[in-house]
Formats: C-alpha cells, structure tokens, sequence
C-alpha cells in the first residue's frame, strides 16, 4: 500500500464513523429491497457490476455531473441545458448538498427536471487504485454513508434515487453488490474521452486542458463504430480554484456540435431504465 493510500484509507474510515454518528439524526427514504432495483435496458455494458454504457441503439447519451466541494460551473450547465432544453443527471455529495451556499443550486437541479443521485455522503474511496481493488470500506460504512446522503437528497427530491455514481467514479464488484442489495444500480462514466479530467488542477502534472477534452470528446464520436450513443459523458459540476481552464466554458459549444450530429440528451433512468 503507497503512501497516498494509506493516508486516503485513513481518511475514508474516520469519514465512515462520522456518517455512521450522523445517521440516527437524519430522516432516510424508506429502506428499498433488491427487487425494487431498476430493470437494466437491454444493450447496457457493465463493468464490474457497474452500468458504463447505456444502450447504442439510439443517438442519445446522458451528460453525467458530480459535485462534492465546488460549484462555479453550474450555473452555466443549467442555463445551457435549458437553452437546449436538455436534462442532465446531478450527483451529489451529502457534502454538497449540507452547504447552504449551494442549496439554490439543487433546487433549481430538481425544478428544472434534471436526475438527483448519490455521490456518497463524504466522498470516501471505497477501494484501492491498484489492481486488486481491494476494499477499504465495511460494509456497515457503505451503508451508513449511502443512507446519509440519501436522506439529504430526500430534502430536495421527491421520490428516492435509484443510481448511484460511486466517489472518485473507483469502485469494485463488491461495492456494485452492495449498491444493489440497497434496491439500486451503480454507473460509472464510459471510457474514452477523458471528459472526466475537466477537474484536473492548472500546474499539476497529470493536467489536461479544456481544448484537449473538448477534442477528445469530438473524436471519440467520430471513431467509435456507435459514436456517442448511450455513452455517460462525465463533467464535474465545479473544479475550484486552482483550475482556471474551466471546461464549464465551453459547455454550451460542445452541447450544439452534438446536437447538429443528431445527439438526444436524456438523464440516466431515461437511458438505462428498462421501463422507460
């Protein structure tokens, strides 16, 4: 185990009893069986128990948010989507959803008729980087900081989320398990754009610019035999600071290049949803 790890698994445990204590003081959604997760669409591909494709069948992709402790961007990925009448899937730390600065945020996320899901409640990391994943939560951890975050969506949503977007989009079959013994479905972001490194800091070394992502996405589009189709193309709601090459800029351009090549955008459950 690297230093990075350790100081990382450290940090998840001592998150995990912090959410286990906070748990007897929040209301919670009703618990859910495993019979009432959602039916997956014929034509999803999963990775380690997780949805990372939805079907291909039809020119439409979900643009996929997670936000934990920044949210300068959201304010233009609302506008733009709505300009275009879009809908997008929002998940959220419980973290995020506790700030107050951010609370006109959600709310207009739920009004607006975008996905509210789970980002965990402290965005713990579930397992290790290195192949085997091996896990660094119990599962009485998991569940006391999915059913905290769960009771903050329970503010602001009117019905209780069904996917789940894990932290730090890392997790492992056994992590896809536990999620589904919750009566819910883990997604991750498809491969293969790199749209998820919009986060990445100015002068750090594994920096990716927005022009690069905007790029990628682009051609990922036109090499891929389905182009974009059923892809979870994932951005970050906010990035902070010390990244001033906010990808949120070109939102808006990235959503019409798509749009002029046909591209639907749907939220989750109306793309992986068997029912929909």
């Amino acid at each position: 185990m690297n230093d990075r790890t350790r100081r990382t698994t450290r940090r998840s445990l001592l998150s995990a009893t912090a959410a286990a204590a906070s748990l007897t003081l929040a209301g919670r959604f009703p618990p859910r069986a495993l019979a009432d997760a959602p039916p997956v669409a014929e034509g999803c591909a999963l990775v380690d128990g997780a949805i990372r494709r939805g079907p291909t069948s039809e020119r439409r992709l979900a643009l996929v948010f997670t936000g934990h402790g920044f949210a300068e961007g959201g304010g233009t990925i609302l506008d733009e989507l709505a300009r275009r009448r879009g809908r997008g899937s929002f998940f959220l730390t419980g973290d995020f959803l506790a700030n107050p600065e951010f609370e006109p945020l959600v709310r207009r996320i739920v009004a607006e008729g975008h996905y509210l899901g789970p980002h965990s409640d402290k965005h713990l990391l579930y397992c290790e980087w290195d192949s085997p994943h091996k896990l660094l939560v119990t599962r009485e951890a998991f569940d006391a900081d999915l059913s905290a975050v769960l009771a903050k969506i329970a503010r602001f949503a009117p019905r209780p989320p069904v996917y789940f977007l894990p932290p730090y989009e890392h997790a492992n079959a056994e992590i896809a398990r536990w999620t589904e013994a919750r009566g819910m479905r883990l997604v991750n972001y498809t491969f293969g754009t790199r749209s998820n490194a919009d986060y990445t800091e100015d002068d750090a070394r594994n920096f990716v610019a927005s022009s690069e992502i905007f790029d990628g996405i682009l051609r990922r589009e036109r090499e891929d035999p389905n182009g974009l189709n059923g892809f979870l193309l994932l951005l970050h709601v906010g990035v902070g600071p010390r990244r001033s090459d906010k990808f949120s800029a070109r939102f808006g351009e990235l959503l019409d290049r798509l749009a002029d090549r046909g591209y639907s955008f749907a939220r989750v459950d109306e793309l992986l949803d068997a029912r929909w």
